[in-house]
C-alpha cells in the first residue's frame, strides 16, 4: 500500500498540537516509518518548549502605564479611536521586538529583523536544547565523521567540514540535522572539552544577496554567541564562555573555514 504524501506543514501542525484529529493516525504511521522526520518533529516540540520557558513569563508582566493611558477613551470619539489604534500598534511593536530580539539584550546593536540576529537566536535555542543531553547529544557521532560530513553536506547542498578544535582543547563529538527557518535544513556540530564543557557550531544556508560578513556577538545570560555570514552560509558559534575566550575559538573556526574554501 502506498503511503499518503505528508507535507512539512502537517509535521509542523503536529509539533504545534494543532493537527486535525482525523489526520493524526496517518501522520503517526508515517513517522513510525520515517525516523528522521520523527526526530525533526521531536526537535520542533523541544524548541517550542524552550520558547515557552523564555516567553511565558512576559504574559504575567504588568501592562506599561503609557499603554493603559493610551487605551483610556478620551472625550472625543475620533481622538479615542486614534488612541486605540496607536495602542494596538504599540503592543504589536512590543511583542515583535520581544520575539525578535530576546537574544540581543546586552549584545551589539543590530536590527532584530535582519537575518544575522535570527541566525544567532536559532543557534542559541538549538544549543540550549541539545548540549544538556547525556545519551543523545548528537545524531551521528565523531566515530562516523566521514559519514556525518557527507550526510550533512548533501542535505545542505554544499560541502561542509567541521573545524578541528583539538589544539584549543575541544574534540568533535558529532553532529545533527535540524529544521531551518525557511531556507532549508541546518547543521549543528558539537564539541566538548575535557571538563565536559560543550560548544556548538550552527551552519545554515543564507538567502542570496546578503552581504554582511562581519563578526557579531550577542549574549543571553551565560550563553555567548559569535555569528557571521560567509558566502552562501551563515555560522553561529555558541558556548557558555566569556566573550574573549569564545572569540579566540571563533577566530580559529573562521580561519579553518577560509582555508577549506
Amino acid at each position: 500500500m502506498t503511503m499518503q504524501a505528508i507535507s512539512e506543514a502537517q509535521l509542523h501542525a503536529l509539533a504545534d498540537d494543532v493537527l486535525p484529529e482525523e489526520q493524526r493516525a496517518t501522520i503517526d504511521a508515517y513517522l513510525r516509518a520515517h525516523p528522521d522526520d520523527a526526530a525533526r518533529v521531536d526537535a520542533w516540540r523541544e524548541q517550542n518548549r524552550q520558547l515557552r520557558v523564555l516567553f511565558d513569563p512576559v504574559l504575567d508582566e504588568a501592562v506599561p502605564p503609557a499603554l493603559l493611558q493610551m487605551a483610556s477613551p478620551p472625550a472625543a470619539n475620533g481622538a479615542w479611536q486614534r488612541h486605540v489604534m496607536q495602542a494596538a500598534a504599540a503592543i504589536v511593536l512590543v511583542i515583535a521586538g520581544g520575539a525578535g530580539g530576546w537574544l540581543l539584550r546586552g549584545g551589539d546593536s543590530v536590527s532584530a529583523s535582519a537575518s544575522p540576529p535570527s541566525l544567532a537566536r536559532s543557534a542559541a535555542i538549538a544549543h540550549a536544547v541539545y548540549t544538556p543531553e547525556v545519551r543523545h547529544p548528537v545524531e551521528v557521532g565523531a566515530a562516523q565523521e566521514a559519514h556525518l560530513v557527507q550526510w550533512l553536506s548533501k542535505r545542505l547542498g554544499t560541502k561542509l567540514q567541521p573545524p578541528a578544535l583539538s589544539p584549543l582543547g575541544y574534540q568533535l563529538i558529532g553532529g545533527r540535522l535540524l529544521p531551518g527557518d525557511g531556507d532549508g535544513p541546518v547543521a549543528q556540530f558539537m564539541y566538548e572539552d575535557g571538563k565536559g564543557q560543550r560548544l556548538t557550531l550552527y551552519v545554515a544556508k543564507e538567502r542570496a544577496g546578503r552581504q554582511e560578513t562581519a563578526f557579531r556577538y550577542t549574549q543571553e545570560k551565560d550563553l555567548s554567541v559569535f555569528y557571521w555570514i560567509d558566502g552562501q552560509l551563515g555560522y553561529a558559534l555558541s558556548a557558555s564562555l566569556p566573550k574573549q575566550a569564545l572569540g579566540k575559538i571563533a577566530d580559529a573556526v573562521y580561519a579553518q573555514l577560509e582555508q577549506a574554501r
